[in-house]
């Protein structure tokens, strides 16, 4: 799950590929590729300005949800460019030809955005992982972070020393719906007492606030906004993988069968390539680099 930056500028995960939510929905099978991308390459001028497939002609439509959370966003504004999901957008219209004064932005909430259905968005990021369940219904570009999950916990409580999962093993632990974050705690973690599931993420943060859990699952960027600007004296217990092992990764959202996703691959190949997505993410995800790995 995920939303809530410049607290976060220093050190690097390495940039390559794509993980949490909202409300609205199309169907037309593409398979996903290797780093669970789908959607056919496509030509560049697919996502040309004058682009039928465009939602508003001329214009490119970028939806996420709002709250538009820290440290992917800023000041909750996807429009000032502001924080890495901003401007992984931005950069990526740029490469497709588009101005900052081209791109408008659609408020999409986090589950929706994954929904079957028609979108009103041309593409969305919000932190989605991509997952073969959600593939089936939706069209994802290539990876444009790989991501992994954290542990939050008050300083001073049972599980705020856990060294590893097994350490975890009988805490209350709150994560949001919908999430890959739930579905790690259900497959990694694999808690004793019931998961506490909350329908957005800050109602996930404000009962570890309230002491009503003892830990929350969020992604790790987030974690370090949760304890840095949401909940005094906490700490981030530690990260965590997969069950699987394989990276999890979060990709830009498509309808079905979209014939743009061809063309927002190339451009997040040139970002990768150019080194231009790296820097993005030093600068707004760099201090994600250092928390424990739990195992």
């Amino acid at each position: 799950m995920v939303r809530p930056s410049t607290l976060f500028a220093l050190g690097a995960l390495a940039a390559t590929a794509v993980a949490c939510a909202p409300a609205s929905e199309t169907t037309t099978q593409a398979s996903p590729a290797s780093s669970g991308v789908s959607g056919a390459s496509t030509a560049p001028s697919a996502c040309a300005k004058d682009s039928p497939a465009l939602k508003t002609p001329g214009k490119l439509t970028i939806g996420t949800d709002k709250p538009a959370y820290e440290p992917w966003f800023s000041d909750d504004d996807p429009a000032n460019g502001k924080g890495f999901e901003s401007a992984v957008a931005y950069a990526v219209a740029d490469r497709l030809g588009f101005a900052k004064g081209d791109v408008t932005w659609a408020t999409v909430k986090f589950d929706s955005a994954f929904a079957p259905g028609a979108k009103q968005f041309d593409f969305d990021v919000n932190q989605v992982s991509v997952t073969p369940d959600r593939a089936k219904v939706v069209d994802f570009s290539k990876g444009y972070y790989t991501v992994k999950q954290a542990v939050v916990a008050l300083d001073g409580s049972k599980v705020a020393s856990a060294t590893d999962l097994a350490g975890l093993k009988d805490a209350k632990i709150g994560v949001q719906i919908g999430t890959t974050s739930l579905q790690a705690v259900k497959d990694v973690i694999k808690p004793s007492s019931e998961i506490n599931v909350y329908n957005e993420q800050i109602d996930a943060v404000n009962a570890l606030k309230n002491k009503q859990v003892d830990a929350v699952v969020v992604d790790l960027p987030t974690a370090f906004y949760v304890t840095a600007a949401q909940v005094e004296n906490s700490r981030i217990v530690g990260q965590f993988g997969t069950a699987s092992g394989e990276p999890e990764v979060f990709g830009a959202v498509f309808e079905k069968g979209s014939p743009l996703v061809g063309c927002v691959n190339e451009a997040i190949d040139e970002l990768t390539a150019s080194g231009e997505l790296a820097k993005i993410e030093t600068e707004w995800l760099g201090s994600a680099a250092g928390a424990p790995e739990l195992k």
